[in-house]
């Protein structure tokens, strides 16, 4: 697995880089956003490890330009910041995942073997429910005429939710088939993450078809939630 790391403290780098290359990753460097721009856009990596605060360009600017370019690189965010808004700033530019700064070494670890499973395997070209439509070949939703692009770990979600529409599912399930069994994520990680694709599932004027079943989970279904 190829992997960018993109971190201005040269020490924190390195010392990434060492543990990553430790675990059979073949790790790569940049120092700041134009950096970290230039070489996402040559599409050799597997997944990016992106700090926000970085000179020339800092880290939501590269990922929404990466996107803005097709490009679906996984990205993971790794932030001193760590507000609720700084989470979905990150994940609605882009972002497959987020981790807070300091973070112990075997989460990170925990995330890169997570990500690693995350590979294209054979699926639809679409996955429908009422006027919603997913294609999972370019992680896109459709709604009307509208169309609305996702990351990686809303496609997932998503994928599961169609899959088992009308039907409840567990918030452990949506962790499970977002992000694999070994990732640790919270509960509160799930709820930014299907905030983000509920306002890309809903907007103005728009029926809701993403309902929260408090306690439980989450449904996909018309009408309100039951």
């Amino acid at each position: 697995m190829h992997v960018l790391i993109v971190e201005d403290k040269r020490s924190l780098a390195g010392h990434l880089a060492m543990a990553l290359e430790r675990e059979g990753y073949k790790v790569k460097l940049a120092y700041d956003g134009e950096e970290a721009l230039r070489l996402g856009m040559t599409r050799g990596f597997d997944l990016i490890l992106l700090d926000v605060m970085l000179p020339r360009m800092d880290g939501i600017t590269v990922i929404g330009k990466l996107r803005q370019a097709h490009i679906s690189t996984q990205t993971i965010i790794v932030s001193a910041r760590d507000s609720m808004q700084d989470m979905v700033s990150g994940l609605d530019a882009g972002a497959d995942d987020y981790l807070t700064k300091p973070f112990a070494l075997d989460v990170l670890l925990a995330k890169l073997r997570a990500a690693s499973r995350r590979v294209p395997t054979p699926s639809p070209q679409e996955l429908c429910f009422e006027d919603l439509v997913f294609k999972p070949h370019q992680y896109e939703l459709q709604r009307g005429d509208r169309v609305a692009s996702l990351t990686r770990t809303e496609g997932a979600l998503l994928s599961v939710l169609i899959r088992r529409a009308r039907s409840v599912v567990p918030h452990a399930v949506l962790i499970s088939e977002g992000w694999s069994n070994e990732a640790e994520v919270s509960y509160d990680s799930l709820y930014v993450f299907i905030r983000a694709l509920r306002s890309k599932i809903t907007q103005a004027g728009e029926p809701e078809l993403l309902h929260t079943i408090r306690g439980v989970g989450y449904s996909l279904r018309a009408g309100g939630a039951q």
